[in-house]
């Protein structure tokens, strides 16, 4: 059974449960430091709202573990949506419960209520039937547009939708599934990951599921060296995963059977520490001395990565090249950013750190697809199921 869109469900006067991912980042005055998220998810509320759904917004925010913590409310997103809507966003004191209840129950047309963080109760993330049960008792109609929780089975995701009949995808969840996919099922060719980060065994699924289906993969990030290392050379005091060196040669033996072409970094910027202090020093990956360590991709793996990018049809993008939060260290990252932004390939990119380095070169607008989620677009990547995406299947 295939996965039903908001778009093809009759909401009018219906009590529409959407599933959101509002889980910003808030600082120490419990100000909004990135609404994206909350954009986000706008165009599903809209259309609710234009069909005259009784909305009602279901999320969590940060890790409070089943306790009521104050500065984890969502009385700050109820105050950004409610601009962002132009119209005012009704706030529950809770999530569940008789007061929620009939607050649900006095929603008129088109009217939204944003409920408390669903992770004041510890049910949520045991996917506590009794609170699914709650939970679902406040709509006639299910909508997921949380992609980015979609990896963890917990009540508001999964547990619901043993108990609503009518249930769809969100528009963003929709657009997320849809891209990736793309990227998984039937890409264009010659067909590139670009795959970066500290370490291997946070990308390992990901590496593993890609190999079969890539052309070109290429490896960047304090990761390369735990495959730098597989090959036999000394790379001083960079990062090395030691119990993963025979994995990421069986990756690279895997990738040569498959006619994959396989990238990793011939030169990197290097220092004795990562800190903002650090003096860095170009060096061949031949010649790290054994006092330093790689932090970033050098110009000439720059070069040879835009090379190899340059006639791909299809890019997926995860991780850094290197600590790119500190200036000496980012040159690789932005140059691969720049890279995949003016490709004219079909561009996927996903992860935090990631979308930090579209931000930080300001292409986040020339990529065709900047994946909201970090572990369900890892872990789809990597080929597995995903328990909030197949919970709408049923």
């Amino acid at each position: 059974m295939g996965i039903k869109s908001i778009g093809e469900l009759e909401l009018a006067e219906k009590k529409v449960l959407i599933r959101v991912d509002f889980n910003v980042p808030l600082n120490s005055s419990a100000e909004i430091t990135d609404d994206s998220r909350i954009k986000a998810a706008l165009p599903t509320i809209e259309h609710a709202m234009k069909q005259n759904a009784k909305v009602i917004l279901a999320s969590h925010l940060g890790r409070p573990k089943g306790k009521v913590i104050n500065e984890m409310s969502l009385v700050p997103v109820a105050m950004r949506l409610s601009e962002l809507l132009g119209t005012s966003v009704h706030m529950a004191p809770d999530c569940v419960g008789p007061e929620v209840k009939n607050m649900v129950d006095n929603l008129g047309p088109s009217e939204v209520l944003l409920l408390e963080n669903l992770r004041f109760h510890i049910g949520e993330e045991k996917n506590d039937p009794e609170f699914a049960r709650e939970l679902a008792s406040l709509c006639d109609t299910y909508v997921n547009d949380a992609f980015a929780t979609a990896h963890r089975a917990h009540a508001s995701n999964v547990g619901i939708c043993k108990h609503v009949k009518d249930k769809a995808a969100g528009f963003l969840m929709l657009r997320e599934l849809e891209y990736i996919e793309k990227a998984i099922g039937n890409p264009e060719r010659p067909y590139a990951a670009v795959i970066g980060g500290a370490k291997v065994s946070g990308k390992l699924e990901v590496l593993e599921n890609l190999v079969d289906k890539v052309d070109k993969m290429i490896i960047g990030g304090g990761m390369a060296f735990t495959f730098v290392k597989a090959l036999g050379q000394e790379v001083g005091k960079s990062l090395v995963e030691e119990d993963l060196l025979d994995t990421a040669m069986d990756i690279m033996k895997k990738a040569k059977s498959r006619g994959v072409r396989f990238y990793l970094p011939v030169d990197c910027v290097c220092a004795t520490e990562p800190g903002t202090g650090a003096k860095p020093t170009i060096k061949t990956i031949q010649e790290i001395p054994p006092t330093l360590m790689g932090l970033d991709i050098g110009p000439a793996t720059s070069t040879l990565f835009e090379e190899a990018l340059s006639d791909c049809a299809t890019i997926v993008w995860n991780g850094p090249m290197g600590v790119f939060e500190v200036d000496a260290f980012a040159s690789g990252t932005l140059a691969i950013s720049n890279a995949i932004a003016s490709s004219n390939a079909l561009t996927i990119v996903g992860g935090g750190d990631t979308d930090a380095a579209l931000d930080k070169t300001s292409n986040q607008d020339k990529v065709d697809f900047v994946s909201t989620a970090g572990g369900a677009f890892l872990e789809m990547l990597g080929g597995k199921k995903l328990p909030g995406v197949e919970a709408l299947r049923s």
